[in-house]
Parts: structure tokens; C-alpha cells; sequence
């Protein structure tokens, strides 16, 4: 059989992190309280953020799309997983694999972009705080935005579609979460020498420069924090920042886990770290960026509120 015919008529089998029944039904009310976790809190964002005009701002603007974003994403993964649980047949068409590595791939990228803008902006917000105004206009987020959305797709249809030239043979069971690229990659039989080098040459671009802009806002940053006269200004302003911060190390420590090694050491001891990128960050940044925040407190707590109010 043709090897691009032999990929189409395909199926794949994700059987998942264990195959005990007992650890099935563990991992199932695990992903599922943390599914219910992540999209209650990430509604709550954006509804709190969209519902109060002072909130209708440029950070507010860029964290209200980062949880759509996360929202979006543990919706491509986790419902399928859960699915795959309780259900006797694990399979996934090829096509359907290919779809799910295509949404993973764009969005993990757009979260990556979205973060690297919100620390623009909070560069210019506290080194250039004169110039905010002009500098973080409406059209401007807008078109950061937009250009993150932009570059997102198309380098989640390139890495897609270079999948596509991957042939396929014997077992296709994949003992992981979900499609995944470096698992699919294991899985095939024909070179996968020049996609790899692509995904590496490609990643590093795409992920490694927002980071290195990161760390170069957040240097400027720490230099205006410290040339500030007042503790007390000096402890708010870097409050602003560290729930950014937090998110960051934690995005980009578990991505590095999981795709900074070569192909042939990749293993399952690697699906913790895509939990951790995939499942948990999701879930946590809500609470990361309303723990310390007073604005979100308070329209959280009006927006809790009402229902209660209404009844009364």
C-alpha cells in the first residue's frame, strides 16, 4: 500500500497513561474536576473583564484573550481524553489525530505570543508610563492580536501539514494523552530526520524569541522597579508583574521539559510535563492573575454576587 494512503486509511489507538481500570477511573475524576476547574475560571475572567469598563484595559484586553485561549485549548484536549477513559474504543482517525495536533499546536504557540505581548506591556507601562496611552493604543493591541493569531495558524498548518508526509506503520498505539508531535513521530516508519530539524529550527523561533523578549522587558523592568524611592511603590509595581512572572516559568519550564531533547529520548515519564502544560497551567493562571489583583477581587465579587442578590 502507498505510504500517503496507508496514513489516511489509518486509525490511531490512544490508549492513554495506564491501562488499569481502577487508575482509569482515577485519572478520569482527575481530569474532570481539573476540565470544570479550568472552564469555570477562565469564564469567570472573561466575563469579569468584559463586564466592568475599568477593566477595559490593555493587559486586561490581552489576559481576557490568554484564558479564551486556554479555554479553547483544554477543550481540544480534554474532553477526548475523558471520552477515551470510560470508553471500550480508543480509536482516532487519522484525520481526527491530525486535527487535534493542528489546534495544539496553533494554540500553545498563540498562548506563548499573547504572553510575550503582555510583558511589552508591562514594560511600557512601568518604563515608559507617560507614552502608555499612545504606545498600547486600541488599534495597536488589536493588531498585536491579530498577528498572533496570524503566525499561529500558519505555523501550526506548517507542522501540520509536514505531518502529512509521515508514513505510518505496524502498532499505532499511542500510550499517551493525546496526538502529540513528538509521540506521532515515534510512531513512524519512514525518515523523520528533516521534520525534526524543521520542528527544532522552527520552535526555537517561535518560542525562544518571545522569551528572550521577556527576559529583556523584564530586565528594564527590574531596573525602574529598583530606581524607584519608595519601598512601598517598589513592592506595587512589581506586583503588577508577578503573577506574569509565574505563568511564564511555568509555561516555559514545562514546554523545555517535554521539547528541548532529542527524539529518541523521548518517553511517558515526558507526559507529566505535558500535563503540566496541557491540564494544569491552564486551570492555575486564573488564579494566578486574580489572587493579588484588587480590580479582579472586586468585579469577581460583584459578578458572584448578583445571582444572590437577585433572590433576596
Amino acid at each position: 500500500m502507498d505510504g500517503d494512503n496507508q496514513s489516511e486509511n489509518s486509525q490511531f489507538l490512544l490508549l492513554g497513561i495506564s491501562e488499569s481500570p481502577e487508575q482509569q477511573q482515577i485519572l478520569f475524576w482527575m481530569f474532570l474536576s481539573m476540565y470544570l476547574v479550568t472552564v469555570l475560571g477562565n469564564v469567570l475572567i472573561i466575563l469579569a473583564i468584559s463586564s466592568d469598563s475599568r477593566l477595559h484595559t490593555p493587559m486586561y484586553f490581552f489576559l481576557a484573550n490568554l484564558s479564551f485561549t486556554d479555554l479553547f485549548f483544554v477543550t481540544n484536549t480534554i474532553p477526548n481524553m475523558l471520552v477515551n477513559l470510560q470508553s471500550q474504543n480508543k480509536a482516532i482517525s487519522y484525520a481526527g489525530c491530525l486535527t487535534k495536533l493542528y489546534f495544539l499546536v496553533s494554540l500553545v504557540t498563540l498562548d506563548n505570543l499573547i504572553l510575550a505581548v503582555m510583558a511589552y506591556d508591562r514594560y511600557v507601562a512601568i518604563c515608559c508610563p507617560l507614552h502608555y496611552v499612545t504606545a498600547m493604543s486600541p488599534g495597536l493591541c488589536v493588531l498585536l492580536l491579530s498577528l498572533g493569531w496570524g503566525l499561529s495558524v500558519l505555523y501550526g498548518l506548517l507542522l501540520t501539514l509536514l505531518m502529512t508526509r509521515v508514513t505510518f506503520c505496524g502498532p499505532r498505539e499511542i500510550h499517551y494523552l493525546f496526538c502529540e508531535m513528538y509521540v506521532l513521530l515515534r510512531l513512524a516508519c519512514s525518515n523523520t530526520h528533516i521534520i525534526h530539524t524543521v520542528l527544532v529550527a522552527t520552535g526555537c523561533f517561535i518560542f525562544l524569541t518571545p522569551l528572550g523578549f521577556m527576559t529583556t522587558s523584564y530586565v528594564r523592568i527590574v531596573r525602574t522597579i529598583l530606581q524607584m524611592p519608595s519601598a512601598s511603590k517598589k513592592y506595587k509595581t512589581f506586583s503588577t508583574c508577578a503573577s506574569h512572572l509565574g505563568v511564564v516559568s511555568l509555561f516555559y519550564g514545562t514546554l523545555a521539559m517535554v521539547y528541548l531533547q532529542p527524539l529518541h529520548t523521548y518517553s511517558m515519564k515526558d507526559s507529566v510535563a505535558t500535563v503540566m502544560y496541557a491540564v494544569v497551567t491552564p486551570m492555575i493562571n486564573p488564579f494566578i492573575y486574580s489572587l493579588r489583583n484588587k480590580d479582579m477581587h472586586g468585579v469577581l465579587g460583584k459578578l458572584l454576587g448578583r445571582p444572590f442578590q437577585r433572590l433576596k
